[in-house]
Formats: structure tokens, sequence, C-alpha cells
């Protein structure tokens, strides 16, 4: 093990330490919030200073199995035991740096999941509404809520733009590399010759913003337009100026929000997707920095970027960065992302092993 990480995990073990005395005073609790900080940096040191001691215990064995080597009736048994806890080792090494990784701080908050209907007319809005169900189920799957916050519904079905929000732990940490475009290769059924058409579709996966700690709006910064709703909302619905729009005027960010017949209500799922938008543009640009450092495409927050294609005559899904390909497009139409978001997830973890392998 490299000696900036030994010198790391002493400090943290000597932090966890200082942690536990605190946490025996017999004022602790008179600080509510500082009692919670303390507990919960606890309950993250403890399994890491733990390993590191199961690693510390291997390290011992194999320096007293060492010593055994020059007695001939144990070095046979020495020999073993040496190969044991150095294999041992080896894997506790690799379970530590992964603990040692840095953490997203966004992963284990709800999201706002946007879609697009890009090139492709009609055809890329009943893409939008296929990629719409592949992650409804997929919450469904994970036990998430879905709720509707604003859509614009395609005359042939599907969808110009619709904006879910998606809520349930950890829901954008399983679901935060799938910003991008997504192109699809399918016959359409208005397709009298058999041919194959290309269409895309944009998806934006924006991490929920606590508008209070994380974006600081400033309400001079914001036109607020009210008007009519349109679409499916049924009669009453038109009756009052009930829709929303929301205009960031430093970014340009516009949001419009007429789900719902209060006004009040619309206006407050319209400010939180604002927030996200504008907390979004924030981590994009953090990520492409990232990135650039990295030479990652996984994570880069590029939404111009062709990300995934799906090939419905072939039945595969492709994704570009990390060259995946399955053979199973119904059942990942049917949310069965599990394989795909795993694979991207341990690609994006073994970049971030090389990078802190090259820092160290």
């Amino acid at each position: 093990m490299k000696p900036s990480m030994l010198s790391k995990l002493d400090q943290l073990s000597n932090r966890l330490e200082e942690v536990n005395n605190l946490l025996m005073q017999p004022d602790v609790t008179a600080d509510l919030d500082n009692y919670r900080k303390l507990t919960r940096e606890h309950a993250e040191l403890n399994p890491l200073v733990a390993l590191y001691g199961a690693y510390t215990q291997a390290d011992n064995d194999v320096k007293t199995a060492q010593e055994m080597l020059s007695d001939p009736a144990m070095k046979e048994f020495a020999q073993e035991e040496i190969s044991a806890a150095k294999a041992r080792m080896e894997q506790l090494e690799t379970d530590l740096q992964k603990m040692l990784l840095p953490k997203d701080p966004n992963d284990e908050r709800n999201i706002f999941l946007e879609i697009r209907a890009g090139t492709g007319g009609d055809e890329a809005a009943l893409f939008a509404g296929d990629l719409l169900r592949m992650y409804t189920r997929f919450a469904e799957r994970n036990r998430w809520q879905v709720e509707m916050i604003s859509e614009s519904p395609s005359e042939v079905g599907g969808y110009k733009e619709v904006i879910v929000r998606i809520v349930g732990f950890g829901a954008y940490s399983r679901l935060k590399f799938e910003s991008g475009g997504h192109r699809v290769q399918r016959v359409p059924t208005t397709e009298t010759q058999g041919r194959i058409h290309t269409s895309a579709c944009t998806v934006a996966i924006m991490p929920e913003a606590d508008e209070v700690e994380d974006v600081n709006i400033n309400p001079a910064d914001l036109r607020i337009d009210t008007f009519r709703a349109s679409g499916a909302g049924g009669q009453h619905i038109n009756k009052t100026d009930s829709a929303v729009r929301l205009t960031h005027l430093p970014t340009g960010i516009v949001v419009e929000c007429q789900d719902d017949r209060s006004q009040h209500k619309n206006k407050a799922q319209a400010m939180k997707v604002l927030a996200a938008r504008i907390k979004d543009v924030q981590l994009r640009e953090q990520q492409a920095k990232e990135a650039a450092t990295r030479k990652s495409l996984i994570g880069s927050g590029d939404r111009s970027e062709r990300i995934r294609t799906y090939n419905f005559p072939q039945g595969r899904m492709t994704d570009h960065r990390i060259n995946l390909t399955l053979y199973k497009l119904d059942f990942i139409m049917d949310g069965d992302l599990e394989d795909l978001t795993n694979a991207l997830a341990s690609e994006h973890q073994a970049e971030l092993l090389a990078a802190l392998g090259e820092s160290a």
C-alpha cells in the first residue's frame, strides 16, 4: 500500500478515536446539530477503520509467518500463511481504496428527469414516450415514486417535452449517467416501405436541489408569467390562469408548469425545477472540468453527446461511452436497466480509482 494511503488511514483512525471520545462526553446531546454530525461521521468512519484494522492484522500475520521460515518444520505452513495473508491484504487494499473514493453529495437525492424530442419529428416524440415508460418502469422496480411535473404531448402520441420528479433514496446515484443524447433506429408504424428511420431524444437527469442550501435565487432575477393551461387538462383547468412560466434572467432558463389546477402549486413546482436546473448547470461545469482532467466520457454532463443507440430491428442497445452492447432491448425498454446502470457505475468507479492512484 502506498505511504500516502497509509498516512490517510492513520489520520482517519485517529479521528475515529476523537469522535468516540466526543460522543462519550456527558453533555454531547446539548447541541443536537453537532451530535448528529458526530454520529454521522462515526457511522462513516467505523467500517473504514475496521477494514484498516483487518489489513493491519493481515500485515502482522505476514511478518509473524516470515519469522517461522527459518524453522524447517514450520516452513511449509509459514509459506501457506504468507500467501493467504497477502491475498487478504490485496483484497482489503482494493476495498479500502473504494471506501476512500470521494462521495458524490447528490447521490442520495431525488431527481428531475427531463426528456426532449430531438431530430425525427413524430417518431422522436414517440421515442420520448418510450423512454419515459422505460424510466418509470425502472422506478417501479426500485419502489420509487414518479410525479408528473410538466408535459407537452405530441399529436401522434409521446411527448415533445416531459419532466417528471422521481422520489427515492439513491435515485440520482442510479440514474446520473443517463444524461445525454439517446438515438433510436427502427421502422416507424407510418413507414410503408419498411425503411429504418433514425430519431433522437435528449435526456437530462438533475438532482433535486434544496433551494435554501444549494441554490440562491434572487426574486429580482425572476420574471413570473401566468397563463391558461393548454392540452389535456380538461374544461375547468382552462377557466383560470393557473399555469406558471418562470424566467431566470441571469441564465435565461425558462420553466413552465401547468400540471396542477392551483397556480400556487404550479409556481412551487416550477421553482423546484428551476433550482434543479441552475444546480445542474453548476454541476455540469464542474463535471466537464473533472472529465477534461480525467479524459473521462462518463459523467461529463455534455447533453449534446450521443451516449446510446437503441436498435429495434437487431434488438440491441449500445452504450457508446463504455462500448457495452446488450441484446435484450425488449427487457431494457421495460425498465430492466440493472446491467446497464451497474456497468456505468463500475466504469466510473474504475476511473476514480485510477485518478486516486495517479494523485497518490
